[in-house]
């Protein structure tokens, strides 16, 4: 009996079923509809933050005045406790997540590996206002009646530790957010971590290397782009972040250089004066300081991404 071979041509230009090309329809307009839901979200800020952007220009940047009786606005100081509160929080979080990561995917025993990471993805899932709530009413006394009394004691001399301790202020935000975006680091990291090939442990385990020095020449060096990648995720979350930091920075418009003293950031401002802007003017230099909180929270997730991306790729191109 003679088989008769089917050109590989004739298989690729076979036509779907009805089936196949309705899933693909839809699926296609899903996706285009996230991509339009964006721009629109996009296009929508942007022509309502116009005319605060014609009137002060990159003026709005950089000048501190946030005066909404006058209708002079100013960013300055949103974008600094933005900046200094998610840096603080990433100085807290890097080590803790990026040492945690570590042990569950290098060093802890197998069986406590589950529960472990379990609890890491419950934290993640606490509602940020619970963290609010724990910051005013643990945190925050805390930080008034032990902590910030010492570092004023100790490190006194230095700008970043002087001034009276309200308790809320930066270092609050700071805490705050380093609690929060610690999950995800740990989470990405693990992830990164136990995507290096084996052959990298077992090459330098057989050169003699100790498990420390596996894990940092080996896994670490392997996997580094990647978890810069994580660590970028977590200021992408840290940069976003509104209703905890509202409860805790003290949103005061200045720019101070003492951790003790009350801040203010972009999400922040939002979220509290939104309802109170009665003028149009109000309305789009509000608009205009969340389009500037969208574009850089993009473009940071966009490149932790791509980092995560990079060490992703590789490996699973060598597994396949």
């Amino acid at each position: 009996m003679s088989v008769v071979a089917i050109p590989h041509t004739a298989v690729r230009t076979a036509p779907r079923n009805l089936g196949d090309r309705i899933l693909r329809g839809v699926l296609r307009l899903a996706a285009l509809v996230l991509v339009l839901l964006v721009a629109a979200i996009v296009v929508e800020m942007l022509c309502t933050a116009l005319p605060a952007m014609h009137k002060f220009g990159w003026r709005f940047v950089v000048t501190s005045t946030w005066d909404p009786v006058a209708e002079r606005f100013g960013a300055l100081p949103f974008v600094y406790g933005t900046v200094v509160s998610s840096l603080l929080a990433l100085l807290i979080a890097v080590p803790l997540g990026v040492g945690a990561a570590i042990y569950l995917a290098e060093l802890a025993p197998a069986w406590i590996r589950p529960p472990l990471a379990f609890l890491v993805e419950l934290v993640a899932a606490v509602p940020s206002v619970i963290y609010g709530l724990w910051g005013i009413f643990v945190l925050a006394p805390l930080l008034r009646t032990w902590v910030q009394p010492f570092l004023g004691a100790t490190l006194g001399f230095l700008p970043l530790f002087q001034g009276p301790p309200y308790g809320v202020g930066m270092l609050a935000a700071g805490i705050i957010l380093a609690i929060m975006v610690v999950p995800f680091i740990t989470a990405v990291s693990r992830e990164v971590l136990l995507a290096v090939p084996n052959t990298q442990r077992e090459a330098a385990l057989a050169l003699g290397a100790t498990r420390w020095e596996t894990t940092r020449m080996a896994v670490l060096r392997y996997g580094r782009s990647g978890l810069v990648g994580a660590i970028l995720l977590g200021l992408g979350r840290a940069l976003g972040e509104t209703m905890a930091v509202t409860m805790v920075i003290g949103n005061r418009p200045e720019v101070a250089l003492s951790l003790f003293a009350p801040g203010y950031t972009m999400a922040s401002v939002i979220a509290n004066e939104f309802t109170e802007a009665t003028s149009d003017l109000y309305l789009s230099a509000l608009i205009e300081i969340g389009l500037l909180l969208f574009v850089v929270t993009v473009i940071v997730n966009a490149l932790a991404r791509l980092l995560v991306w990079s060490v992703g790729g590789p490996v699973k191109a060598i597994r396949e």
